[in-house]
């Protein structure tokens, strides 16, 4: 899996997992509970990963959303 994009922002990270799950992406939103870690307050980004045969599908579908300064 490859790094989409990486967000604090927990209606973006909502938003693109809808996008992809519409699409029919396969992906991933790692570090969700890395939260523990640095106390709930959100400084630790969550990454949405994405098969690298459906990288540059999923990197289209975020700049048609408007969202192409988000990707890594």
């Amino acid at each position: 899996m490859q790094e989409l994009m990486r967000s604090n922002d927990a209606v973006l990270l909502s938003f693109v997992d809808a996008l992809l799950k519409d699409a029919q992406i396969p992906h991933f939103v790692a570090d969700v509970h890395m939260s523990i870690l640095d106390g709930s307050i959100g400084v630790l980004p969550r990454r949405v990963l994405v098969d690298p045969d459906r990288l540059d599908q999923a990197r289209r579908l975020l700049r048609d959303a408007e969202l192409g300064h988000e990707l890594s």
